[in-house]
């Protein structure tokens, strides 16, 4: 299967619906009124996510899936300025539903995320990269912060 292809179907099967699908069924069909508030979070998140899986797909040469991850590391892109721009982007998509819908539920779930985002980086992908990217991981963890903000966060 094409590289493209399976990068769009890796954005329709795990953003498309952590970001997407899942919020509008935790949404009650009296919160389905959206106040343009929410579009402070959600089109930077937009825009974050397609940046870093066009990153994904151009500079690593692989898709955002596990199943087919990229071949090489990615440093470029908002990538310079966290380790994890994809689950950031997909957070601010949440916050924007959140906010937008007014709705309990959805901040729940993004806080949930927040949590599940946290762990798999933590004991998931963070061990996998050092073994797999060995010296050039080690280097890019160390001026990159895992999540967003100033100097070196672990």
């Amino acid at each position: 299967m094409p590289l493209f292809v399976r990068a769009l179907l890796a954005f329709l099967a795990l953003p498309g619906m952590v970001a997407f699908l899942v919020p509008y069924l935790l949404l009650d069909p009296s919160e389905r009124f959206f106040s343009t508030l929410g579009l402070i979070a959600l089109v930077p998140g937009l825009a974050g996510l397609l940046w870093c899986v066009w990153s994904f797909y151009t500079q690593g040469r692989g898709t955002l899936a596990p199943w087919s991850p990229p071949r090489h590391l990615v440093m470029g892109g908002l990538y310079r300025f966290s380790r994890n721009p994809m689950y950031v982007s997909v957070v601010l998509i949440l916050w924007g539903w959140t906010l937008g819908f007014a709705s309990r539920a959805l901040a729940i779930y993004t806080l949930a995320v927040m949590a599940a985002f946290h762990l798999r980086v933590v004991f998931g992908e963070e061990p996998w990269l050092a073994r797999t990217h060995g010296d050039a991981w080690a280097r890019y963890r160390a001026r990159v912060p895992r999540w967003i903000g100033r100097g070196r966060q672990t």
